[in-house]
């Protein structure tokens, strides 16, 4: 069963009935060499845990590299599909339910028995940032994450200090990855074909944190505040998350070298530490 091939999908979409939802985002990939490509980043060694199935066109591919492969879908209907387009694959396992609703290091221990694993996903577009935040944040035993996004998302996540892409989401992925476009996907490379292009991005989970801080909670509250008004200057955000007088806060981002008129896509994630240091060091 070629699942890349339309014929097919329009052939499956007749057998069950399905039609595609909008709401989640369901556009599903049909280039073979794009899918090589996420297998390949993917660098599986034993397990991974897909989150989204579709019709299984990743999947299937997936459990020919991994021992194992475990597939949250969301969409009930897509059970009865997924057990036809995977009835070959006996190395794969298909959890319904909502990925980000699920104890993600729980799922992990159960089925793979705690090893670190690869993540890969075709994510839909409307929820991609806050599935790849959960994924980071909840410091799973993963080894690196591949994903199927919007291509300014991903563009977003791998951009520079001082352009206009970067900002909190850049800041969070490459303080705990290493993040790199493999590849910009167009949009006629899916069935429905979406109206934006994608890019698969693979983020190589870092063995510690790009900088060390004193309190990763209170960084990212520096980075958020920092990013929260673009236009406003450094020191005006912070004052702002902080409540701390403007005057001490310019003086204290002095003392660090850092210009309190500059604002915070210029920082680096170096300077962002310094200054969660500093502000630890008041409260």
């Amino acid at each position: 069963m070629e699942l890349t091939n339309v014929k097919t999908i329009r052939e499956i979409e007749r057998k069950f009935n399905f039609g595609f939802s909008k709401g989640l985002g369901q556009n599903f990939l049909l280039d073979s060499a794009v899918l090589e490509k996420i297998v390949d980043a993917a660098q599986i060694k034993d397990g991974v845990l897909e989150i989204g199935a579709g019709f299984g066109v990743l999947t299937k591919k997936l459990s020919e590299q991994a021992k194992k492969v475990v597939s949250v879908e969301i969409d009930k209907r897509l059970i009865p599909v997924l057990e036809y387009t995977l009835e070959s694959c006996d190395n794969v396992k298909i959890i319904e339910g909502d990925f980000l609703k699920m104890d993600a290091n729980a799922l992990i221990k159960d089925e793979f028995g705690g090893k670190k694993i690869s993540i890969a996903a075709n994510l839909p577009y409307y929820i991609t940032t806050p599935i790849i935040t959960s994924i980071i944040e909840a410091k799973l035993p993963v080894k690196n994450i591949v994903v199927m996004v919007q291509k300014e998302v991903a563009e977003r996540i791998v951009a520079e200090t001082g352009t206009k892409e970067y900002g909190a989401i850049s800041v969070l992925c490459n303080f705990y990855t290493k993040p790199r476009i493999v590849e910009r996907v167009p949009a006629s490379s899916f069935y429905p074909a979406p109206k934006v292009d994608s890019a698969v991005l693979c983020m190589e989970v870092l063995d510690a944190p790009a900088v060390s801080v004193k309190d990763e909670k209170l960084f990212f509250k520096v980075v958020k505040s920092a990013f929260l008004h673009r236009r406003k200057t450094l020191s005006n955000c912070l004052a702002s998350g902080f409540g701390i007088e403007k005057s001490a806060l310019s003086a204290m981002l002095s003392e660090l070298g850092i210009n309190p008129a500059v604002r915070g896509e210029r920082l680096g994630l170096s300077e962002f530490a310094k200054i969660a240091d500093k502000i630890g060091e008041l409260f």
